[in-house]
């Protein structure tokens, strides 16, 4: 029997010990997509307990809370900052089988040095011992980059955003990881949303232009995907519920967002093919940049009334959903790429039923020059456990290419998510020890761990900032 996390965890067989020590121990972190926030980096931000630092805005924890009967009090209400982390404490021990147990005892482990399995009983010793170690300077945002060797950190970002944070930190010589914006224009592509109206404005006063039409609101956005990337922006995200795409004129595109800009209602079927239009004129905008596209699919967003009106959006209840991508995403790539305009693009699904029709479209749209210009994201929210990455990397490399794979991405808003991109590795290391140990693949151990290098880190390197 194997001791509960230890040198080997997750590790099944000699070879996968082998990859990971010669080919993930080492690596540096690229994390392409995450939740962070420029302004705490900057401001390095002290933390006056764990709370603070651990639970603050974490949906996963949130959740399991309430599934574990936890009143919202001690999630986010004005319970104090004990009281919520003995409700966590309260709720590990009934995580076992889900991959929060192991992130919370590998972050416990990776950034303070403890060991200890978190419990009720020993809730305040481990309070107190990680907020005696907050005190210090090693134990603030800079300081978890520099431990975890984060050499790039994609942050997300509203196209209204001034990247003030971003511009300081990008000319601050004493702090080596790349911080760059990432350009999520959900605002503009929900049209249908009652916070359209207030986002235009917004865009307005920011680019100086009238927007009366949908020309000026195209050239609008364009003067933000300009100021992005002289700010070090090379990605995009996306929020893709659903994609429908089709093929329509500027003229009635033009005629639905004349009608929204009018208060007229519009219909779903409209406000699709306007998202096809717009979505097309972004992607032309990334083209031209050499940006990365990244699409987020599948998600339903904020399914419980009351706890919206109560809380607000994106408080932790969202969900799988169920739709069917395969026809508009292929619609979608086909007319960017008919115009020469498809950019390097990252598919994500929520779904895992579609992972055998996203892997299989990465493969209908290529680039000499370019190894995996479409890419089949990691195993992503309510898949990014044992299971799902590993299901992910093996649908991918049924039908595609697994050694040009940009690997784990954080998604996250806590500074010691970074573990996470351990736990990926490590898995990584396992399944692919796994095909060596029952003959599936040849015991080349140079080709392997360059690979499983090339998938901790250097693959999404090149594959960012195009560097060979």
């Amino acid at each position: 029997m194997k001791n509960f996390m230890d040198s080997h965890f997750l590790l099944n067989s000699d070879t996968a010990v082998q990859l990971f020590e010669n080919g993930a121990v080492q690596l540096p972190i690229f994390d392409f997509h995450c939740h962070l926030s420029p302004q705490e980096i900057w401001e390095n931000k002290p933390y006056a307990n764990i709370t603070q630092l651990w639970l603050g805005g974490d949906h996963y924890k949130w959740r399991a809370m309430r599934m574990h009967g936890i009143g919202e009090k001690y999630i986010t209400g004005d319970a104090d900052d004990w009281e919520k982390f003995q409700a966590w404490a309260e709720t590990v021990p009934h995580l076992i089988g889900n991959p929060m147990y192991h992130w919370t005892h590998l972050e416990l482990k990776t950034f303070f040095g403890i060991e200890k399995i978190l419990n009720p009983e020993n809730a305040l010793e481990i309070w107190e011992e990680c907020n005696r170690k907050l005190l210090l300077p090693e134990f603030r945002p800079r300081a978890f980059i520099a431990k975890s060797n984060v050499k790039f950190i994609g942050t997300t970002d509203d196209p209204l955003s001034m990247l003030e944070y971003h511009e300081k930190l990008n000319q601050d010589e004493t702090f080596e990881t790349i911080v760059a914006p990432t350009f999520r224009p959900d605002g503009a592509l929900n049209l249908e949303s009652a916070s359209f109206e207030a986002w235009l404005d917004k865009l307005k006063n920011i680019t100086g232009r009238n927007i009366d039409t949908l020309d000026e609101f195209v050239a609008a956005l364009q003067q933000r995907v300009d100021y992005f990337h002289e700010h070090g922006g090379r990605a995009s995200d996306h929020d893709i519920q659903k994609l429908d795409y089709a093929e329509i004129s500027k003229d009635a595109a033009d005629a639905i967002f004349n009608k929204r800009l009018q208060n007229q209602p519009i219909s779903d079927a409209e406000i699709d093919n306007y998202r096809s239009y717009l979505l097309k004129e972004l992607g032309k905008m990334y083209a031209d940049k050499q940006w990365v596209m990244q699409l987020h699919m599948g998600a339903i967003r904020n399914t419980n009334t009351k706890m919206k009106k109560l809380l607000g959006t994106d408080t932790g209840f969202d969900s799988v959903g169920e739709t069917n991508f395969a026809a508009g995403l292929s619609r979608f790539l086909d007319a960017l790429d008919l115009e020469d305009k498809l950019p390097r693009t990252v598919l994500f699904n929520l779904n895992p039923k579609d992972n055998a029709i996203f892997a299989g479209m990465m493969g209908n749209y290529y680039e000499e020059g370019i190894p995996g210009k479409i890419q089949f994201g990691s195993g992503w929210w309510f898949n990014d456990h044992i299971d799902g990455m590993e299901k992910q990397m093996k649908d991918l490399a049924n039908v595609g290419l697994l050694s040009h794979f940009i690997g784990m991405l954080t998604d996250s808003r806590s500074f010691l998510s970074y573990a996470r991109h351990e736990y990926f590795r490590r898995i990584l290391c396992n399944m692919v020890g796994d095909w060596v140990e029952q003959g599936l693949i040849p015991s080349d151990m140079p080709f392997l761990e360059k690979m499983i290098k090339k998938i901790g880190y250097y693959n999404a390197e090149q594959y960012f900032l195009q560097r060979q």
